[in-house]
């Protein structure tokens, strides 16, 4: 496979798990407590506004977000 159609089928990948993971948390989210869907929804919503500002690289996202999602993540592992 050349190198454009390996990132094509990368690229369709990613819009797959990004489906399932919309229809795994539609599953969940009527099992969470308050407290863990306010955590979820702090992280998530933190990472999207980060994606959204497109000159910023990846790297430097993912990097932020190990900052700052790691006392939630560690609160719901507490829960």
């Amino acid at each position: 496979m050349d190198e454009r159609a390996l990132e094509k089928d990368l690229d369709r990948q990613i819009v797959a798990t990004h489906r399932r993971l919309v229809k795994a948390m539609d599953g969940r989210l009527g099992n969470m407590s308050a407290d863990s869907k306010e955590r979820y929804f702090a992280v998530l919503s933190t990472l999207v506004a980060k994606l959204e500002t497109a000159e910023k690289p990846m790297r430097e996202i993912m990097h932020e977000m190990m900052t700052e999602a790691a006392s939630l993540i560690l609160q719901e592992l507490q829960g």
